[in-house]
């Protein structure tokens, strides 16, 4: 991995600026759930997650309390995993089509995953001084992330934050803020095309809202985006 982002992530993994979050997740990883009893939960901000000269981003909104804060990578343990790395399989961004632990020898070609905050939340809602707290770690990311061409938001407030930092980067300049839909595509520049998707959580795959073909269709379209 490239030291700029070794460094980062070192730093990401021992902040502890949200005493709410910091309580929460430690509480999580103390008490657990019954069918996780013989993991030792990671309790910890997640890092980022993937290839370092990826041309694709991944945005998500916060790691799940059971999954990426027991296992220590983003969407790694959970059922939304299942669908994201399902499909990144399939779109050949990834190794294999399952996450289980930080240490399956999971890979992703191609592709970085990152997130909006870094510690899981009570009741998967993160406060915005929460968010602010944490977005000069996504700032760091887009930075090092030299070569990034397509980035997919996973969930309007990914979306939003997402282009909240391209703005404070300097990257982006929008007279109209775009709003969110599934598939919809903007410009953030002439390199960077973004992309908003529904989130694969558990409330959207099975009440129908995101369906697979949905899913396959945004990753189909990010890969005529990078040909």
């Amino acid at each position: 991995m490239d030291n700029s982002l070794s460094h980062l992530n070192v730093e990401i993994i021992s902040c502890r600026k949200c005493p709410r979050l910091v309580e929460w997740r430690e509480k999580v990883a103390r008490e657990k759930v019954a069918r996780f009893s013989d993991w030792d939960y990671w309790g910890k901000p997640v890092a980022g997650f993937g290839d370092p000269n990826a041309r694709v981003l991944i945005v998500g909104l916060a790691p799940a309390a059971h999954g990426a804060n027991r296992t220590g990578r983003l969407f790694t343990g959970d059922k939304s995993g299942e669908w994201l790395y399902g499909t990144l399989y399939k779109f050949k961004f990834a190794n294999k089509p399952v996450s289980i632990s930080a240490d399956d020898d999971l890979r992703l070609n191609d592709c970085y995953i990152s997130a909006v905050i870094r510690c899981a939340p009570p009741a998967n809602k993160p406060l915005r001084e929460e968010m602010e707290n944490c977005q000069p770690y996504l700032l760091s990311e887009l930075s090092i992330l030299k070569n990034i061409q397509v980035v997919v938001a996973l969930g309007k407030i990914a979306l939003d934050w997402t282009i909240a930092s391209f703005e404070k980067f300097g990257m982006a300049s929008f007279e109209k803020k775009p709003k969110f839909g599934h598939g919809v595509q903007f410009k953030i520049n002439e390199k960077i095309t973004l992309i908003s998707s529904y989130h694969p959580s558990q409330q959207n795959t099975f009440t129908g809202k995101l369906t697979q073909p949905m899913f396959d269709s945004v990753f189909r379209t990010v890969r005529k985006l990078l040909k």
